[in-house]
């Protein structure tokens, strides 16, 4: 049988980290074996759901490129892929159920505890309250001897007494399915062979298939995956407002980025992290999917985001800054600032910290003219930028990083000091920074000779008052 899996999110809201792994994963899944990956719509919680999250699903699966095979705008034969738009059949089967013994009605107010009374109502008495149009619900009828039991592909072997599983609603009394009865049907019909759905259901699978074997029928591969956790002991939720795709997006991560992070969270690839979604097809195997829960690890997403931006050619890169440069005003080498920023860059919302010295320098600090390293201090750094000054004026050739640099060298080579010497003074001028993308030749270059020459001398005239007082 041809493999098929299925993405059935909820509309209620953006689409988080974890159900945007469940999502990946069951495509990987099925594109690694050539099967095909059904989008679904889970909308019964109709309290829960947000206007416009429907459309925020499709486009996020389009972004990625996560492309179903069948789904509510392509069908496949086995739809409408949209719950609430199967309300017939889920009563239908319903009905089938209670016929078959795995489900009864039940008129019972709030929660039950212990035996449901309603298990020992004749049908007479049944269809009385049913005419009268008493509100009732329909339950599971779950045995209370035996055990039932399942084998997951991560879990591996799970068997549970039956008498410990509570008689669910299946049909809520707004007659809407639940997703505990809905999604079995649903699976069925569609004929999904893996069903790839978060651990927090392990408990839920018995009673599954309980509803499968009521009605004979074939019961689907499980493969449970392990929580996506912000630390050792809490879990990402959006309800709590961790982060989602859009929010990623929004920070500036690469949609690519994104995909080959959230791949490994919870996956172990034979070597190489950095994966393209052709190579994650390729190499995405069941096996390696880990039992125990996966930490978002901010650092290492930005490590990974950084690694995309530098492998990017030049020209490629310089076009996806360009729009965070409309707030540069100075005339400046723009392809330059990217070049400089391409291999310091980790995501693209660090771009304006960045290049916010441009327009102009930060406010004078001598502080920053103090560095360990360099053996720098705003005296020394006095005395730097006057060389500077009196050598540069003749300097033209601005936009050639080599012929700037053997200037610099030089010029300290002459005066028997370090690079650092020469070059950090150099530096602090013509930004005020501690933390620039480049250094003073980089940033000369950005900014060309008429403006460094002008920052150089307020650089001096602010050193020269700081060192009179």
């Amino acid at each position: 049988m041809k493999m098929r899996t299925r993405f059935a999110p909820s509309p209620t809201g953006y689409m988080h980290i974890g159900n945007l792994r469940t999502a990946l994963y069951c495509y990987l899944i099925a594109k690694h074996d050539h099967g095909d990956f059904i989008l679904r719509i889970e909308d019964t919680d109709q309290q829960r759901e947000v206007e416009g999250a429907i459309d925020l699903i499709y486009q996020v699966m389009e972004e990625t490129g996560l492309h179903y095979d069948e789904g509510p705008d392509i069908d496949g034969g086995v739809g409408p892929y949209i719950q609430s738009q199967r309300l017939d059949i889920y009563h239908e089967y319903a009905q089938k159920l209670i016929d078959l013994g795995g489900a009864h009605y039940c008129f019972c107010e709030g929660e039950l505890e212990g035996e449901d009374p309603c298990l020992h109502l004749s049908q007479q008495e049944i269809q009385d309250k049913l005419d009268a149009g008493i509100s009732h619900v329909i339950r599971q009828t779950i045995p209370t001897t035996g055990t039932t039991s399942f084998d997951d592909e991560v879990y591996g072997h799970i068997e549970v007494e039956n008498k410990t599983l509570n008689e669910g609603i299946l049909i809520k009394s707004d007659g809407y399915p639940t997703y505990n009865f809905a999604n079995v049907i649903d699976d069925h019909l569609m004929n999904i062979s893996h069903v790839v759905r978060g651990n927090e259901y392990l408990s839920s699978t018995p009673k599954y298939n309980l509803i499968y074997k009521t009605f004979d029928w074939e019961i689907p591969t499980y493969i449970h995956l392990p929580p996506v956790n912000k630390d050792e002991t809490h879990k990402l939720s959006k309800r709590n407002g961790d982060a989602s795709y859009q929010d990623l997006k929004e920070k500036g991560y690469l949609k690519e980025a994104i995909i080959n992070y959230i791949a490994l969270l919870g996956w172990s690839p034979a070597d190489e992290e950095i994966l393209s979604l052709d190579d994650l097809i390729a190499q995405f195997n069941i096996e390696h999917i880990s039992k125990s829960p996966a930490i978002f690890d901010i650092d290492k997403l930005n490590w990974m985001n950084g690694m995309y931006l530098r492998e990017m050619p030049l020209n490629q890169f310089h076009e996806l800054l360009l729009p965070y440069y409309h707030s540069i005003t100075r005339k400046v080498d723009l392809l330059e600032l990217s070049k400089v920023l391409q291999p310091r860059l980790e995501k693209l919302s660090d771009v304006e910290e960045s290049i916010d010295f441009i327009n102009q320098a930060h406010p004078f600090d001598a502080s920053i003219y103090t560095h360990k390293k360099m053996k720098t201090n705003p005296e020394n750094s006095l005395e730097a930028l006057e060389l500077v000054k009196e050598r540069i004026a003749d300097f033209d050739d601005f936009n050639n990083d080599e012929a700037m640099t053997e200037f610099f060298v030089n010029l300290a080579k002459e005066k028997e000091l370090k690079n650092g010497r020469i070059m950090w003074p150099v530096r602090v001028a013509l930004t005020n920074k501690s933390f620039t993308p480049g250094g003073a030749v980089e940033i000369a270059h950005i900014l060309g000779k008429e403006e460094t020459l002008r920052r150089l001398n307020i650089g001096l005239e602010k050193l020269k008052a700081e060192n009179k007082e």
